[in-house]
């Protein structure tokens, strides 16, 4: 079982920047691939970035490329989102997910079907 609580979302003006953290619980979390999503009202859930175990292998949507930033600090199970040149468009509550995978290879998942476990999600709302 793991526990995963997201902070850092906030009302930011387009142009601006902000970090998300994701905490995890437990001392489980070097095996965890990790991932962050978002959703925006009445829309799917979709992917954002994700970072694999060590952090050797990092993805991102096409929508984030160049802007986004996941990384992660094993030794503190806390995995990070840092966003820049934010546009209305990425106005969404934001959720952090954990998974277990792939806890051998280096790979950094996707797929939400391959995520375990889910935050609560927080709120980011970027203004024009």
């Amino acid at each position: 079982q793991v526990q995963l609580v997201e902070s850092g979302g906030e009302l930011v003006q387009a142009g601006g920047s902000l970090r998300l953290s994701c905490a995890a619980s437990g001392r489980t979390f070097s095996s965890y691939a990790m991932g962050w999503f978002r959703q925006a009202p009445g829309k799917e859930r979709e992917f954002v970035a994700a970072v694999s175990r060590s952090g050797g292998n990092t993805i991102y949507a096409d929508s984030v490329k160049g802007r986004f930033t996941i990384s992660r600090d094993n030794a503190k199970n806390t995995v990070y989102l840092q966003m820049n040149s934010l546009k209305p468009e990425d106005t969404a509550v934001y959720y952090c997910a954990a998974s277990g995978k792939y806890h051998i290879f280096e790979v950094a998942p996707r797929r939400l079907s391959e995520y375990d476990y889910w935050g609560q999600g927080t709120q980011v709302t970027v203004s024009s």
